[in-house]
């Protein structure tokens, strides 16, 4: 299909961003928010109670503001400069005193129980009765019947909140730009692959540097942790990237985000009490899947009650391992990694570095299509004449039936001023607007991996692919949505601790021997993933799974717990010291800062809520085990998972759209499985 061909929703409304002008953000975000005002003013004193002269008219003007700001928040994450943060950052206090006004808007909460309690009510489709159901809750969650002066109390913490996310997101990407660690010495860097070293040759002669230069960029940072035979240059690695944005960042401690957690927390905890919450946790899971505080709770506790034995005998056998191989007694934090990887290694000859030569970029981006083309029957087509924000950004459209279903942008490599992380965003969302038309969504899809080097493309390690495949599992459950009440379309309105359902069950197909004979293919040859490689992937699959179950549990149950405290006296790190020597299997050193670098609950949508990947993994697991009876790549099977879930969006309750899927709720059994936890699957 030419470009010339393409609806004119599908592809008229992407974002210019070689016209974007810093020096008129702020003007233009001010414009488009006084016309929303505007728009609910007007809707409000009219009276009419109808779904689109309401919901209808705020959202064409939402979607104006929300086309002038998603690019402008994308951009300061993927190419940020000083100015353009200055603008955004700017923004933020206008934007979070909107979505109060809309919250607290009385009139405005008025007309959406009319709505509810109208004869309309009924004739309306499932997605417009949801989306009306979510707000009435989301206006009693937003403050709505405070008295003034809570509310303006209420509008206080919202815009400081807002202000210190986004000042701890930046405090961390410069932390880890401010580190450089450069080195001439070839025998200091013994062990790294050759992969790691290009890498590293190739940033040192892009600074004009001579030798080899290291970052706390992920592709550059890990490699070190888990090759480099110099003890030394992994503590020193390890300690610039534990203690980032923390006290011991720089001597100034101009990055330092210890004082913006303390603030966070105290602001969320006046929060929730100020809406009628005994604590944030509680206030967290009101609008989640999840129903009490001790439910999670008792979710993630009898995880790492399954899981820690195990955990315990993983640890034990690198111990036993580095002394009996290496002479080495006392591992170090820093340790763990490399001599885990040796011990893989040394069990199932096989390395990520191995591996590395079969997936190339193309090979693996395409196989990845092929998945969804063979579970989905969907094409996807790459556009070449697009506006975009950077040179290695591509553009990809999904076609079914010869229809453009939606589209994405593809970010893959690590750079100076860009956010660190894998993520997928809203471009736009698939809406019907008032004259009819249908607004077709587009996702931005982000990664940092390693960029080509010399005359070699790109190569991932399998982790980096199941990252891929992550993702982009998050952007077919925003790109194949059929709901065209944006407020619950794509990822919209879905629990949070749902969410990630769709991502997560992606990732099994990186897993498949079916799937990889595609994903896979030597860059130089073309050779598919060798059998005997495979079969040693495979069997290392589940390689200190325990101690990854238990990692993960680590970090849900810090989040959880933290945000239930409500003393003003609260120690962040003797409580995250106090929850390891409950859970944790690997005791980190005195210095290590992990929560100051936590962007998923400090800078990001995830506090209280950081559970919701062990919660939504349950579904995934389960999920995918009707793939396992029935095929991977059942086509009926793959048709029932679009229509059931993805193509759903937040339109109907999670648990419903599972055991539409499934025809049962979720069982936990398939999760402990998938990650072998032997003890527990007992």
């Amino acid at each position: 299909m030419s470009v010339d061909n393409i609806p004119q929703s599908s592809i008229s409304n992407l974002p210019t961003f070689s016209e974007i002008n810093i020096d008129t953000i702020v003007d233009d975000v001010t414009s488009a928010i006084q016309h929303c005002k505007d728009t609910i003013e007007s809707v409000v004193a009219e009276g009419d109670s109808s779904f689109n002269s309401i919901v209808g008219r705020i959202d064409e003007a939402d979607d104006e503001l929300s086309r002038i700001w998603s690019p402008i928040r994308h951009m300061n994450s993927v190419v940020s400069s000083d100015t353009l943060r200055e603008a955004h950052d700017a923004c933020l206090p206008l934007l979070s005193e909107y979505g109060t006004y809309v919250g607290q808007h009385k009139g405005l909460f008025t007309c959406y129980q009319t709505i509810q309690t109208g004869e309309e009510y009924k004739s309306l489709t499932q997605a417009q009765r949801k989306s009306v159901d979510n707000a009435v809750r989301d206006f009693k969650l937003s403050g709505v019947d405070l008295d003034q002066e809570a509310k303006a109390q209420y509008a206080e913490i919202q815009t400081k909140l807002s202000s210190l996310s986004s000042t701890f997101s930046n405090n961390l990407l410069d932390a880890t730009m401010h580190f450089k660690y450069v080195t001439e010495d070839e025998e200091e860097l013994s062990g790294l692959p050759e992969s790691a070293l290009a890498a590293a040759k190739q940033l040192a002669e892009s600074k004009n540097k001579k030798g080899f230069m290291f970052t706390l960029d992920i592709p550059s940072y890990l490699p070190v942790m888990t090759y480099a035979d110099s003890s030394e240059l992994r503590e020193r690695m390890y300690k610039a990237y534990v203690t980032r944005a923390s006290e011991f960042d720089t001597d100034d401690g101009k990055f330092d985000n210890t004082a913006i957690i303390k603030g966070t927390l105290a602001l969320r905890k006046q929060k929730a009490m100020l809406l009628g919450f005994d604590n944030y946790s509680e206030y967290s899971i009101a609008s989640k899947m999840a129903e009490t505080n001790d439910q999670v709770l008792e979710f993630l506790n009898a995880l790492a009650d399954k899981s820690k034995p195990q955990a315990q005998a993983e640890v034990k056998e690198i111990e036993v391992f580095a002394e009996q191989e290496f002479g080495k007694t006392e591992l170090q934090a820093w340790d763990f990694s490399y001599f885990a990887e040796k011990l893989k290694q040394a069990k199932y000859s096989i390395s990520d570095e191995q591996l590395r030569p079969y997936f190339p970029e193309d090979k693996a981006v395409f196989g990845l299509f092929e998945v969804i083309s063979r579970l989905y029957n969907i094409d996807v087509v790459e556009v070449e004449q697009v506006d975009k924000w950077h040179e290695d950004v591509r553009f990809f459209e999904l076609h079914k039936n010869g229809q453009v279903r939606g589209a994405f942008y593809l970010d893959l490599y690590a750079r100076e001023k860009k956010r660190g992380g894998a993520w997928m965003d809203e471009c736009q969302v698939r809406r019907k607007t008032l004259d009819g038309n249908v607004n077709l969504p587009v996702a931005y899809l982000t990664c940092n991996f390693n960029r080509p080097v010399g005359d070699k493309p790109a190569l991932f390690t399998h982790d980096e692919v199941i990252t891929l495949f992550h993702e982009f599992g998050h952007g077919i459950h925003h790109m194949l949505t059929q709901i065209e009440v944006s407020a619950v379309s794509g990822i919209n309105g879905v629990a949070w601790d749902a969410v990630e359902l769709p991502s997560q069950f992606l990732e099994n197909w990186c897993w498949q021997p079916e799937a990889l004979a595609f994903i896979s293919g030597h860059y130089e040859t073309g050779d598919p993933l060798p059998k005997e490689m495979l079969d040693k992937m495979l069997a290392a699959k589940n390689f200190q799974s325990a101690m990854q179950m238990l990692r993960q549990l680590e970090f849900s149950l810090f989040d959880y717990e933290l945000h239930m405290q409500t003393s003003d006296e609260l120690d962040v790190q003797a409580f995250i010291d106090k929850i390891r020597s409950r859970v944790a299997v690997i005791k980190p050193p005195s210095f290590n800062r992990f929560q100051n670098g936590f962007g998923h609950i400090f800078a990001g949508g995830y506090a209280a809520g950081y559970y919701s990947y062990k919660w939504a993994e349950v579904l995934s697991s389960d999920a995918f085990s009707r793939f396992e009876e029935e095929g991977i790549f059942n086509p009926d099977t793959g048709a029932d998972f679009l229509h059931n879930i993805l193509e759903m969006g937040g339109s109907k309750e999670p648990m419903e759209l599972f055991k539409a899927f499934r025809g049962r709720e979720p069982s936990i059994d398939p999760l402990l499985r998938h990650a072998g936890i032997k003890a527990a699957a007992a």
